[in-house]
């Protein structure tokens, strides 16, 4: 019956206004809010609720929890805005809004006045009917050319396990999509785990022509070998032979970039603690962290009489040295 059209059109017009509400919540999440900090907080706060949500949120330890993924997500993205100076100014000054989105400058009225009626609330979808007299329906239709609504597209979420190595010295890598394409990425030297990357318009393609979103790469380090990262520290033990703990002299050490040679001192022992200056992680501002070698004196592989027999003849320092670990 002709009286059932519009009824139903009416509906198919709220469904779609109910989604492109939701959809422009999800764009305009306060990220201030989401991270639980006061819009002046420091950036080591913003920092440190962060790190306290993505402990808590991560997906790896909320397997299955769809609502702990979702929100791991809203977190990551509010850190990658307000977790940066630059960007965090940008929308503290209203340049671009919480999906990280240029804002388009505010329209007045007198751009619009001159437009006819019927172009103002026409369709080309055939819902110009509809909007008679509403203006909530009149503002979702007369949008863009012919009643488009054009929006930004949304964000994609990725995430991607390196090498210690690759992260700290920097490194291409590619993140394999659903649709079997793959994403270029460009790991920065001194990236760490839980990092969120973000690659402007590699997202998910924008509605009506609209802009697409971005794609948001989570970094995983996975744990090396060799080297340990603190902060921007690397931390190593270095294995060394009883004669050069004894006599000192010159060892090769491994680095994040290459081996280097390290003067060993005389009478060095298991513990003991050298730095090796500007060979730890690269930083934003070209400076580098510090390497710190923990030496482990080790005793020969196979037993060694001559070694014996010297240890026997030595009459250097006597006693118990694990007295000291007496209460």
């Amino acid at each position: 019956m002709i009286v059932g059209t519009r009824p139903c059109a009416h509906r198919v017009a709220r469904d779609a206004l109910d989604f492109v509400g939701r959809l422009e919540k999800a764009l305009s999440d306060d990220p201030y809010k989401v991270l639980g900090v006061a819009k002046d907080a420091s950036q080591e706060d913003i920092q440190k609720a962060y790190r306290a949500l993505a402990k808590k949120l991560h997906p790896d330890l909320n397997p299955g929890n769809k609502s702990s993924e979702e929100k791991f997500k809203e977190v990551s993205a509010a850190y990658d805005l307000v977790g940066d100076p630059e960007k965090r100014a940008r929308y503290d000054r209203g340049e671009i809004d919480a999906s990280g989105a240029e804002r388009p400058q505010r329209g007045f009225y007198r751009d619009h006045a001159g437009a006819a009626a019927a172009d103002r609330y026409a369709s080309s979808e055939g819902f110009a009917d509809i909007a008679g007299g509403d203006e909530l329906f009149a503002e979702l239709f007369r949008r863009g050319d012919r009643g488009n609504l054009r929006m930004r597209g949304g964000n994609a979420y990725y995430r991607l396990e390196l090498d210690l190595l690759d992260a700290v010295n920097g490194s291409k890598q590619q993140v394999t999509l659903p649709d079997g394409s793959v994403l270029d990425v460009t790991i920065p030297a001194g990236t760490r785990d839980g990092q969120i990357l973000r690659l402007r318009g590699k997202g998910l393609a924008g509605l009506n022509g609209g802009p697409p979103g971005d794609a948001l790469i989570e970094i995983g380090v996975r744990p090396h070998r060799t080297f340990t990262r603190k902060d921007d520290d690397i931390h190593v033990e270095l294995s060394l032979p009883l004669r050069e703990a004894v006599l000192g002299g010159k060892v090769n050490v491994p680095t994040p970039d290459g081996s280097v040679t390290m003067t060993v001192p005389k009478w060095s022992n298991t513990g003991s603690v050298l730095r090796l200056k500007g060979k730890g992680v690269p930083r934003r501002d070209g400076s580098r962290g510090d390497e710190y070698v923990t030496l482990k004196v080790m005793l020969p592989a196979k037993p060694d009489a001559e070694l014996e027999r010297l240890i026997t003849q030595w009459r250097g320092e006597q006693g118990d040295a694990r007295k000291s670990m007496e209460a």
